[in-house]
């Protein structure tokens, strides 16, 4: 469907588009300094032109998406799909996912030693924060990426499910180097997850069950005068051997969660779109205030600290749709927020469970499962 422009040029389009693709296309748009109506623009007009196979693109959960385009480019790239036997949608999405695919590496360039700071967050427990982390950091690493994978929730859950023991209470650990207290390296304190796909590029720093402490040692630590740059004094040591860290948070919001906040926030000439939180919710009422909690904590802290910190994306887990309307009412809320954009919808399906029993990597037990899959497709949009 269209409409004209004010100034006839140009005529305003109502489409579908998946939400990862959207905050990919919108990140990548501010990266090269240009609208995202010339950029979808620039990407239907490729599309166009290009008589080769264009592989499909997952379309599901699109929304609505509004853009303006050329008078007239609209009933082409129509045209061309028809010709092409696929759905609007889908000749959009292609078109987009083409654009991206061939614009990346032209945007802001990594900032050297740097590495994308993903923080997995959410003070509900439950939700899934683990199984995100863990799935996240494999299908980094999968990409070739080194991933330092930080267990920072002393419950211990990710370090268990990996099969990696706990840091003993008095040891050398995360929780001592934040609490000035360290007295060794860190990258001894390292484990490496094995598996084929990973390369032995992918590392756990394991919890340790001092962690249940750390807010009240580090709020009576006299020679510790910034709280909220605790863990990223602790981790800078490490940061030059990774691209990527993602941290599994606590279920709290306390001191260790200023701490990781502050630790994801957007550095000085670091590219858009790639540090920041990630947050696991439920399709249901009471993951939604937990969100308003978190994100109001979020949100002082950036007031307070003018701090420069994005919402890399939700991530709807467990979803059933057979539990009924207020599952299927939930989902189409977190949609509709639209920023941060829903990054993937998971099923409550069994690889998880069975890659936990096991004490094996997700991606490594079932690499073609859904869950998998989603898992690529939050690191996709998060790189």
């Amino acid at each position: 469907m269209a409409s004209p422009y004010p100034s006839g040029d140009r005529e305003k389009v109502a489409s579908k588009l998946p939400g990862s693709l959207r905050q990919e296309l919108k990140i990548r748009a501010a990266e090269l300094c240009i609208d995202i109506q010339d950029a979808v623009t620039e990407a239907i007009k490729a599309w166009q032109a290009d008589d080769g196979v264009t592989p499909v693109v997952d379309t599901t959960g699109a929304e609505s998406y509004s853009t303006w385009l050329p008078a007239g480019l609209y009933d082409e790239f129509k045209a061309t799909c028809h010709a092409r036997d696929i759905s609007y949608t889908q000749g959009l999405a292609q078109s987009v996912r083409r654009w991206l695919d061939e614009s990346a590496g032209h945007g802001g360039e990594a900032v050297a030693g740097v590495p994308q700071r993903k923080i997995v967050a959410n003070q509900k427990g439950g939700v899934g924060k683990t199984a995100v982390s863990a799935g996240i950091a494999q299908a980094y690493a999968e990409e070739g990426k080194r991933v330092l994978l930080v267990d920072y929730d002393p419950q211990g859950h990710l370090s268990e499910q990996l099969g990696i023991e706990q840091i003993q209470p008095g040891q050398d650990s995360l929780v001592a180097h934040m609490c000035a207290e360290g007295k060794g390296d860190l990258r001894d304190l390292l484990v490496v997850v094995e598996g084929e796909r990973f390369g032995k590029r992918l590392q756990v720093l394991p919890a340790c069950f001092d962690g249940f402490l750390l807010d009240a040692r580090i709020a009576t630590n006299n020679r510790i005068r910034r709280r909220e740059t605790t863990l990223e004094r602790a981790l800078e040591p490490l940061e030059q051997d990774f691209d990527v860290i993602v941290i599994d948070c606590p279920p709290s919001l306390g001191i260790a969660m200023d701490a990781a906040i502050y630790y994801g926030r957007r550095r000085k000439n670091e590219k858009a779109g790639v540090s920041g939180v990630i947050i696991p919710v439920l399709a249901e009422d009471s993951s939604a205030t937990a969100y308003v909690m978190l994100t109001d904590q979020i949100e002082s802290l950036k007031e307070d600290l003018e701090l420069d910190l994005e919402y890399l994306g939700l991530v709807v887990n467990l979803y059933d749709s057979r539990r009924g309307y207020v599952a299927t009412s939930s989902l189409d809320q977190w949609k509709s927020l639209v920023d941060p954009p829903v990054l993937a919808v998971i099923g409550d399906l069994k690889e998880q469970r069975e890659a936990v029993r096991q004490q094996k990597p997700l991606l490594d037990y079932a690499p073609l499962s859904g869950q998998a899959e989603a898992m690529r497709q939050i690191a996709r949009a998060t790189s």
